[in-house]
């Protein structure tokens, strides 16, 4: 187990090591959970683990390169082809990255007896990415701009938000999507909670993902988050075709 770390907004490091992964979103106060082998992201954990425990997910952008995305599946820790969750399985190590990430602290850590990582990391704030630094033992860092998410790390844990129409929109899309999930299990999560959970573990698409991280408000999240919970219902419907 690890002790509690107080993190205050003055102390978050200038530069950070970063896990650049498509379709993984970490947003603040959310726990996300990683499974590390490739060498240098187990190097990049070990360091973190050592200096800070911070870590930032961010995501290759693959549109200004032109490369396939695929969405990364949280809740299998891999892609949905069965290939590794690792950017060098993606085929291109010098994608750019978007602007936005989000930086999370290493909560939970446990190494297995096939030299795996597993870890969770807790999302603290959003960052923009000012510049890449200088790699270091192969993975990725980047000069990290907060200024303009101290919000983040002081969220509201209840909002004027629609439950009821959430939780009905939410089963069908679940249904349609085949997602392991039992809407009993979060019912009793706070409005700040439920938001940041379902946007991170729903299969949307990558660029979705990104615009629910950099929206400005967690209103306009659930906002946002409600509206591709509508559009995933109506697109299975559509695809199932008129009843006979």
């Amino acid at each position: 187990m690890f002790s509690p770390i107080s993190t205050k907004f003055e102390d978050l490091p200038q530069h950070i090591p970063v896990f650049p992964l498509t379709g993984a979103l970490l947003l603040p106060g959310g726990r996300l959970p990683l499974n590390l082998f490739e060498p240098r992201y187990l190097r990049m954990a070990l360091d973190s683990l050592a200096a800070g425990r911070m870590i930032g997910m961010i995501q290759p952008n693959y549109d200004a390169v032109g490369h396939e995305n695929r969405p990364y599946d949280e809740l299998n820790d891999g892609y949905e082809d069965g290939s590794e969750a690792t950017l060098d399985l993606q085929g291109d190590d010098e994608v750019q990255l978007y602007k936005t990430g989000c930086v999370g602290r290493i909560v939970y850590f446990e190494e297995t007896d096939d030299g795996r990582l597993l870890i969770a990391l807790r999302g603290l704030t959003r960052f923009r990415m000012l510049e890449e630094s200088e790699r270091l033992k192969g993975y990725r860092r980047v000069r990290a701009d907060y200024s303009s998410f101290r919000q983040d790390m002081e969220p509201r844990e209840d909002f004027d938000l629609d439950r009821d129409m959430l939780f009905e929109t939410l089963q069908p899309y679940i249904d349609a999507q085949g997602m392991r999930l039992k809407v009993d299990i979060i019912k009793g999560l706070s409005d700040h909670t439920l938001v940041s959970s379902l946007c991170m573990i729903c299969p949307f698409d990558p660029r979705e993902k990104q615009a629910l991280l950099e929206i400005e408000t967690v209103e306009e999240r659930a906002d946002m988050l409600l509206a591709l919970l509508q559009m995933g219902v109506f697109e299975a419907g559509a695809s199932e075709g008129p009843s006979q």
